[in-house]
């Protein structure tokens, strides 16, 4: 028997911009993603036997390949032939499910990470990545982590220079998003917004984190249903009023997030946050 326990670390939408639909049903996607400290957690067992087991704390999430944590097990070992025996996945959720915050796809990301290392498999990050792309768009990102462009349908990763260290405040509104719904919006209507990716490209450049933070935007804030787009109008300024750099959305949201440069602001932004939404966390950037 060997075990290992992984971190699968949430993901953050610095920008989000769609470019337009693709001939394959996709959409091109041009996205600056931005790993933090907010992290699932994943214990892999390999034991005598044959199959793979998931448990998790949370009742309602799939148990079978439908999860993607199993999901990336099964293609780990379509693509290498190992046999590990059987495989016991116990899965500690701490990122809100649906939020926009790529929690599924980290879990994914780190079974490759995880079972690579357990099995002394000898991939790179480059060739998980690419197994990860089997799992879904978001997944070779997240295997990557860091500060990085994504673009193609999210799978093309090109690393970036680091944002600056600071602190992240995420609230999660307790209203559903519909991912196909969004799409659709953009599909019918013409975009009259988009980030400024090539500012923030350069404000990373010169580790100017103000500069990042003033530049944040996420086209799907402008297809919101007219209520969800007023909540998340109302979070954004709730963080600015809270001294925060800038604000976004995260995803196909629907958690808004703030960056702070000093801890203590960023803290007592997570209090005031708190009396407009359930689920708020305060965390850190990582690289």
């Amino acid at each position: 028997m060997a075990s290992i326990v992984v971190e699968a670390p949430a993901k953050l939408n610095l920008t989000l911009d769609v470019l337009g639909k693709r001939e394959d049903g996709y959409h091109e996607m041009k996205m600056v993603m931005q790993s933090v400290s907010l992290t699932d957690r994943i214990a892999l067992t390999t034991r005598e036997g044959k199959g793979i087991r998931l448990s998790t704390n949370l009742g309602f999430l799939p148990l079978d390949e439908h999860n993607l944590a199993a999901s990336a097990a099964l293609r780990l070992k379509e693509a290498t032939g190992t046999d590990w025996g059987e495989l016991d996945i116990r899965l500690e959720k701490r990122i809100p499910v649906c939020a926009g915050m790529a929690g599924g796809s980290s879990d994914a990301a780190a079974v490759l990470r995880g079972l690579n290392e357990l099995c002394a498999l000898g991939l790179t990050l480059e060739e998980l990545a690419e197994i990860g792309e089997r799992v879904g768009s978001d997944v070779p990102y997240c295997v990557l982590g860091g500060t990085a462009l994504a673009q193609g349908r999210g799978e093309v990763i090109t690393p970036l220079p680091s944002l600056p260290k600071c602190y992240v405040v995420l609230a999660k509104p307790g209203f559903p998003i519909s991912t196909p719904e969004l799409f659709a919006q953009l599909d019918n209507q013409r975009t009259r917004r988009r980030p400024d990716t090539a500012g923030v490209l350069k404000a990373l450049e010169e580790r100017d984190l103000g500069g990042v933070a003033r530049r944040m935007f996420n086209v799907f804030e402008e297809v919101l249903p007219p209520r969800k787009r007023s909540q998340v109008e109302e979070l954004k300024g709730e963080f600015l009023r809270c001294g925060a750099l800038g604000a976004s959305m995260t995803g196909t949201g629907p958690t808004v997030f703030g960056l702070f440069e000093e801890q203590k602001g960023a803290q007592e932004a997570e209090k005031a946050l708190k009396a407009l939404c359930r689920e708020v966390f305060l965390a850190e950037t990582i690289q």
